[in-house]
């Protein structure tokens, strides 16, 4: 049986890799994101290819980049307004495909396919010159898909790996499909099993750890999942390594089997382990490769929207905005456009100090909108604040937005201004899902905040389990302008408890 699957499971793995071409609305809202976020090209040294995997902002105020092509470049004066070749040094080569990078105490460590590993420049000639591993304790077989994301440095000094299956369907070698931990002394802590095919890891701004996992056999749709010690995330083709002494110790026996073909909301009730994602992205709707993640912790150097995530899309060359919850002790949370039209696929991002974001890009094997074969970006808030969708928050009747400058009341607390409709995915063992069990939301009630800046959103039949898919294109600021983006996407894991009169 599974023989005969082989030819259809290609052709859609194949079709998800093709991007949606971008269209001339696609292209004047792009002219209008720059307005507010405005997108600097670097120059790359002619005849290198710098396929970007992680970026590390060094102590020194250089920036680290890693290639797909196991070298290590450092850019001077990452904040100039034209960045160019000269200012690109190659600081080491030969490595696997780096896709995590974070410094500490004059070492730079390094997430590769194999292992974690640590480099030094000791004679300062901006060559390293000293290598050592951390640690390898994960297997890698020599399949294309074992790729593996390493995150920066926790509150205890822990590295967080996130190491993808095999191939979509099978581990072969110990901890595929898994998330460990890298202590500060290399021991390698089992963590969190059910990981698929990530794009990326980072921390929120109260330091937890979320990374994203791809759409494809037990994910219906990409997402940004939770990682907590313990827990499973969703796939069990990793499963067997429960049975290695170091993953018993760290998690105990394996969990109750998911069953195929149902809801995630029903098998979170039969297998207590089960973690949901946080935010689901809608596949072709918000991208078809979540990628890195970061946290804006600029204190306003970004613009409005501190502390939230923003998140990659390599397929579609953007990047995404995420404002996370926690209720019922679950984290969800909605997910929005924020920014399109980089140079090529986005994979890793990051935060420099200054608030400036670094956006890398690949499309070599993958594709995507952005037509470049890589590209090193820097995105700059040009100081004008968009009107926006701030935070969409659950209430136990519906939703509570805010907005990043005041609302016109009467569009703002008009219902015919919003619409809302919602969707889940199947939870099972083939690739992928269409979205299913649709419903139209009926919107009570529209109250605009004391604030001038909220809105209060009563909704009829709020589905656990469900996206909510709000648009608000009727919406007008104070000033008069229409959002710059009118889409949000609200990952309902739970309902708040009513609150109190």
């Amino acid at each position: 049986m599974m023989d005969s699957l082989l030819p259809r499971l290609a052709l859609l793995a194949l079709l998800a890799l093709l991007p949606a071409a971008a269209s001339p609305a696609d292209d004047k809202l792009a002219a209008r994101e720059n307005e507010f976020y405005r997108i600097t090209t670097f120059e790359v040294p002619k005849d290198v290819v710098l396929e970007a995997g992680a970026f590390q902002w060094m102590s020194d105020g250089r920036l680290a980049v890693s290639s797909r092509r196991g070298e290590i470049w450092m850019i001077r004066d990452p904040l100039a307004p034209q960045v160019k070749a000269s200012q690109f040094s190659r600081f080491a080569h030969g490595l696997h495909e780096v896709l995590g990078l974070a410094e500490k105490e004059g070492w730079l460590y390094v997430t590769q396919r194999d292992d974690v590993s640590r480099i030094k420049d000791t004679n300062g000639d901006g060559v390293a010159d000293v290598f050592e591993v951390v640690n390898d304790d994960w297997g890698i077989s020599g399949d294309y898909h074992e790729y593996a994301f390493g995150s920066k440095f926790d509150r205890v000094g822990n590295l967080w790996v996130v190491l993808c299956l095999t191939g979509s369907f099978s581990s072969e070698v110990p901890y595929r499909g898994w998330c460990v931990r890298i202590t500060p002394d290399g021991t390698l802590i089992p963590t969190t099993s059910g990981v698929r095919s990530p794009g990326g890891i980072g921390f929120d701004a109260d330091g937890e750890p979320f990374y994203t996992d791809n759409q494809g056999p037990w994910n219906g749709t990409c997402g940004l999942k939770h990682l907590t010690p313990g827990r499973f995330v969703g796939h069990p083709g990793g499963w067997k390594w429960y049975d290695l002494p170091a993953a018993a110790a760290a998690l105990g026996k394996r969990p109750t089997e998911p069953e195929s073909g149902g809801r995630m909301i029903v098998e979170r009730e039969k297998v207590p382990e089960l973690e949901p994602a946080a935010i689901l992205f809608p596949y072709a709707k918000m991208g078809q490769s979540a990628s890195g993640v970061a946290c804006d912790l600029s204190g306003g150097k970004f613009g409005p929207f501190q502390k939230q995530m923003f998140v990659g899309d390599q397929t579609f060359s953007t990047v995404m905005r995420c404002f996370l919850e926690k209720v019922n002790g679950v984290y969800q949370g909605a997910c929005f456009p924020f920014r399109e039209g980089f140079g090529s696929g986005t994979v890793p991002v990051e935060f420099g100090p200054s608030g400036a974001m670094f956006v890398g890009g690949t499309n070599r094997g993958w594709g995507s909108r952005g037509t470049k074969p890589f590209s090193i970006e820097r995105l700059d808030w040009t100081g004008k604040t968009p009107f926006e969708i701030h935070e969409m928050r659950a209430r136990s009747d519906g939703f509570e937005l805010t907005f990043t400058q005041p609302v016109d009341a009467k569009t703002a607390g008009d219902t015919a201004s919003y619409t809302m409709k919602t969707h889940t995915y199947i939870y099972q063992s083939s690739y992928g899902s269409p979205e299913v069990d649709p419903t139209t939301a009926t919107i009570e009630s529209a109250t605009v905040g004391a604030d001038g800046k909220s809105v209060r959103l009563r909704i009829q039949s709020l589905q656990r389990g469900h996206v909510h898919t709000l648009t608000a294109p009727g919406v007008k600021s104070a000033a008069g302008e229409p959002l710059l983006h009118a889409e949000a996407y609200y990952t309902l894991n739970e309902v708040p408890v009513a609150e109190a009169p």
